[in-house]
């Protein structure tokens, strides 16, 4: 068993499934040195919170299209599966967010479609579900890295989440939130980062969690609308400034709500 305090892992997101009555942590998985990242995921089954099994093999990009920037895997259970959304990239293919399904959290997971389906030719990553009304929405952001200040998006797929059936829906830029501040690419150009979307329901407002810097230190932000396609509206202070972010909410069985970050 490992305590909590073992595991290293980036963009952390938690499972609580009600049919095995288990926590599963998922998260990026990297070395010891820098942010290379290896071509697999695993999960942690804890039934506390504190004391975790061994790492669980759920996915590995064995003859898979990908092969890198296996990133910020987030499953959720939905019509008797569970799906997993994570961000890949190759060199000859954009980075963008695929689908795969299980019978199990604990995998193995396959993909449920050939490619991503965020937009091809984008630099997308980090997409989230989140229902509304009953239909699936895709929230991912599009890379500071294509487009200097980057993007937050939605999109609506398909019932059985195989692929887009609307265009991306424009949310906001980065630089709308105040509180953060650019930082310079190799060229010079100010640069603002989006990054890991979680969307949650409070008090009557559809709410989105979000991540960018302030200069280099990292930070969680909160942006709220009415719905989907309303206008997205910024709270200038951070929730968490202090060198963390990319987020998730999630209510543990005895209630407590509780919130995971890096």
């Amino acid at each position: 068993m490992l305590k909590k305090e073992d595991i290293r892992i980036r963009d952390p997101y938690v499972l609580v499934d009600h049919k095995t009555k288990q926590y599963y942590l998922y998260g990026t998985t990297g070395l010891t040195e820098g942010y290379k990242t290896v071509n697999y995921f695993v999960t942690y089954k804890t039934n506390d919170l504190e004391n975790f099994s061994d790492p669980i093999v759920v996915f590995k990009g064995d003859d898979f299209w990908a092969d890198s920037d296996y990133w910020a895997p987030e499953v959720i259970f939905y019509n008797e599966k569970y799906y997993m959304l994570a961000s890949f990239k190759s060199e000859n293919r954009s980075r963008g967010t695929q689908i795969l399904v299980s019978d199990s959290p604990e995998g193995p997971f396959k993909p449920l479609s050939e490619y991503p389906v965020t937009p091809e030719g984008w630099e997308c990553l980090d997409g989230t579900l989140y229902f509304e009304d009953g239909k699936p929405y895709m929230f991912f952001c599009r890379e500071w890295t294509e487009v200097r200040d980057g993007e937050m998006y939605a999109m609506e797929l398909s019932p059985d989440l195989t692929r887009a059936v609307s265009e991306p829906i424009f949310l906001f830029s980065a630089s709308q939130n105040k509180y953060i501040k650019p930082f310079k690419d190799s060229a010079g150009n100010d640069c603002y980062i989006t990054d890991g979307p979680f969307l949650y329901r409070e008090n009557g407002k559809l709410v989105m969690l979000w991540s960018s810097t302030r200069g280099s230190v990292y930070c969680v932000l909160k942006a709220y609308a009415d719905s989907v396609t309303g206008e997205w509206k910024h709270e200038d202070r951070p929730i968490f400034s202090v060198d963390g972010g990319h987020c998730m909410v999630f209510k543990a069985f005895d209630g407590r709500k509780m919130l995971a970050l890096h």
